[in-house]
């Protein structure tokens, strides 16, 4: 997307002692994000006016470095949205509630006239055999922090045919399933197209991100065999 290379350095060098930053230490995944370019909507750059206060995700590319970015997709970490009364943050362990602000966006809002894309590409030239999928860029990066290649897709909605023959040539490819019923149903749809497909069915409640936070980095990768 025209600007994202420009709008991904800007951004990340925005990001310490914002509050994006301690947004991502809350979560466990401070550690990651110079790995993964993260940033903050301090000052906005032209364009991106209403994308400020947010947390700034890159897609890098594999190829492009640090600041390589196909896209940038932008979430909401407004105090109102992410903390309880007492000013604690709800994730990763209990459930945020971005309900003031669904009808104009969810907690994600991405560039104009972008299209559904793979998070974390750089995962797919791995020297690895495997590879773990998840629903959502942050549970990719917890993998990651575990050294688990990941990569993530942004919904049940947003999967794409020619998101798959990069994966055909992996030994195994890990579905990560949220421990929920549509969690589950979504891991065990997307298996149905890969033969080398296997699902990971986490604890009740969890997605990726909340069971490392709090069972470890350990009992993560012990969840795939590692």
């Amino acid at each position: 997307m025209p600007g994202s290379v420009e709008a991904a350095k800007a951004y990340h060098q925005q990001l310490k002692g914002s509050p994006a930053e301690e947004y991502l230490k809350a979560r466990g995944l401070g550690e990651v994000a110079d790995q993964f370019g993260l940033g903050y909507v301090g000052s906005a750059l032209t364009g991106h006016e209403q994308r400020r206060g947010m947390l700034a995700i890159p897609y890098l590319r594999p190829a492009g470095g640090a600041n390589g970015a196909a896209t940038i997709r932008f979430r909401c970490i407004a105090d109102e949205c992410v903390k309880d009364e007492n000013g604690n943050f709800l994730a990763p362990t209990r459930k945020e509630d971005h309900s003031s602000h669904k009808k104009w966006f969810g907690k994600y809002w991405g560039l104009p006239g972008d299209v559904s894309r793979l998070f974390n590409t750089r995962a797919l030239i791995t020297s690895e055999s495997f590879v773990v999928i998840t629903e959502g860029e942050f549970d990719a990066m917890a993998w990651e922090s575990v050294g688990v290649p990941a990569i993530a897709y942004q919904g049940t909605g947003a999967w794409k045919e020619h998101f798959l023959p990069p994966l055909l040539g992996f030994e195994t490819v890990y579905i990560i399933a949220d421990g929920d019923e549509p969690g589950i149903k979504a891991a065990e749809a997307l298996a149905a197209l890969l033969p080398n497909a296997k699902v990971i069915i986490l604890e009740d409640g969890h997605d990726s991100n909340s069971f490392m936070h709090e069972h470890g980095p350990k009992a993560l990768r012990e969840r795939i065999g590692l």
